[in-house]
């Protein structure tokens, strides 16, 4: 399985384990250090993609595409 299939996987996860109201939120890594956070809001079927970068505040950005931000997340792990 390829990896930008694998976090295909785990986003469409995300959406399936949704139904509280409240946003499913999930950690991408690399060799233990977080580089972003995705979270799902059901309500209006969005994703918020959080960056990680050392010394920075958290940049976030919002998705409706599901293709997109796995592309997103694929490159911020290389």
């Amino acid at each position: 399985m390829s990896q930008l299939l694998g976090i295909i996987t785990r986003l469409q996860n995300l959406q399936e384990n949704s139904g509280s109201g409240e946003p499913v939120q999930r950690f991408f890594e690399v060799e233990g250090e977080k580089r972003c956070s995705v979270k799902y809001f059901d309500k209006n079927s969005t994703f918020e993609l959080e960056v990680y970068q050392k010394g920075e505040k958290p940049q976030s950005y919002q998705f409706d595409n599901i293709d997109m931000i796995a592309m997103e997340i694929f490159d911020l792990l290389q």
